[in-house]
């Protein structure tokens, strides 16, 4: 399976990883579809924004809302994820491309929501997905990939070498015979 997950430890660690990844492959003329956290803090917040930035080039949807420094509810704006969702599957639909590259597999996928569609239509038509994995939601990630997910080590070099090698397998399991 052309999928893998990475986790870079501390405060935006994966974001800065797929973020750089992303740079170096579209430096290289790769086609990118997906979804990346943009405006990563590199310290701390007392609670957490976040804003994803469509692949290749936008918008940036914020997906969080400001609901109060006394709230304790979920700060997730569902309506916003699926609207990048949506955007991002229509994409892959309309637009050929060589990787999908997602922020991560978080608790709306863990949950049956939010990118498993899109990752499992990419893989049907052999695009390589790259996604990023926290611990909290590795076990859901391997029970949807069925244990054949590759989790890599949170290594720039390593990760775009898996992204080059998984793109060359899914263009010659794609290319007719």
């Amino acid at each position: 399976m052309l999928l893998a997950g990475v986790d870079a430890s501390g405060a935006g660690g994966t974001d800065h990883l797929l973020a750089a990844v992303a740079a170096r492959l579209q430096e290289e003329g790769l086609s990118l579809l997906g979804a990346l956290r943009v405006n990563i803090p590199d310290t701390g917040t007392q609670f957490c924004e976040t804003t994803l930035g469509l692949l290749p080039h936008g918008p940036d949807i914020r997906i969080t809302q400001v609901l109060g420094s006394g709230s304790g509810a979920c700060r997730m704006d569902a309506g916003a994820i699926e609207d990048v969702v949506g955007i991002a599957t229509a994409r892959l639909r309309d637009d050929s491309c060589d990787i999908v590259l997602l922020n991560k597999f978080g608790l709306s996928e863990a949950e049956g929501r939010g990118f498993r569609t899109l990752i499992a239509e990419a893989l049907a038509r052999d695009i390589p997905v790259l996604i990023g994995v926290s611990n909290t939601h590795r076990a859901a990630f391997d029970q949807f990939a069925g244990g054949t997910a590759k989790l890599l080590p949170p290594l720039e070099d390593v990760v775009v070498e898996w992204c080059r090698w998984s793109i060359a397998q899914g263009r010659n399991t794609a290319a007719p015979g």
